[in-house]
């Protein structure tokens, strides 16, 4: 017997209002994703672009084998916004086999949206070798771009990189100074604590908070550290007595 929720949504996204083929795609938030894609993939070629890009993105939401293989084709779409929730979906697939595509896709695609979204999905692979093309995107004329390739240095554990981004500290933008601030706390060295010490006193409250937050978190990893040093030297072995 068919699912009555199912039979709804499929009749929504086969519906010719955009609208109501949108509220298809939402109503899908609690499905489970091999029911989900053959649902979003009614309306992948969709004619209304908010309606494509929305089946785009939900395919990183609802992974199964198949999402990877279209995401895929959809990274070479020739509309940007397309392109850049099929980066986007890319990193919550947690699937490293994204991590070629999204490097090449930053570095040739000539829309700021998708190397936007390529660096975010970079981070949230969270896998080191994207390192070199994060730190090149800190170079961005975009600040936006900046802004998700300093987020996604944190999630790398870039500390060779730390020494550059200390150059945003004093960004205009208080956005960008958030971002560093939240980033430099998951970077354990002198220079990001000094550099969140000077982040605490910032102008704007959403700043300071960050760098406040961000130096707890150093502090708890220290203790982390330390207490498993402490762990580790009472489980050694004492010299025996002559």
């Amino acid at each position: 017997m068919s699912d009555p929720n199912l039979d709804r949504i499929a009749d929504q996204l086969d519906s010719p209002n955009s609208r109501d083929r949108l509220l298809g795609l939402t109503a899908l938030r609690d499905v489970a994703p091999v029911d989900a894609v053959p649902l979003i993939k009614k309306v992948l070629n969709d004619d209304h672009i908010q309606v494509r890009s929305m089946a785009v993105f939900a395919l990183g939401l609802k992974p199964t084998d198949e999402c990877f293989g279209l995401l895929m084709e959809l990274l070479a779409d020739p509309d940007y916004s397309v392109r850049a929730n099929a980066a986007g979906a890319m990193g919550y697939l947690q699937d490293l086999r994204a991590l070629d595509p999204l490097i090449q896709l930053f570095y040739e695609d000539t829309d700021w949206l998708v190397r936007f979204s390529a660096a975010v999905s970079l981070g949230n692979l969270g896998d080191s070798r994207a390192r070199s093309t994060l730190i090149d995107a800190l170079d961005s004329a975009e600040v936006i771009v900046q802004q998700a390739a300093i987020a996604a240095l944190g999630e790398v554990g870039a500390l060779e990189a730390v020494e550059k981004m200390l150059t945003f500290v004093q960004s205009d933008d208080w956005l960008v100074r958030q971002r560093l601030a939240e980033s430099l706390g998951k970077l354990p060295c002198d220079k990001s604590r000094s550099a969140l010490k000077y982040l605490e006193k910032d102008g704007h409250p959403q700043v300071a908070d960050a760098a406040r937050y961000a130096l707890q978190q150093l502090d708890s990893a220290d203790n982390g550290v330390e207490s498993a040093e402490r762990v580790e030297e009472s489980d050694r072995p004492t010299s025996a007595e002559p």
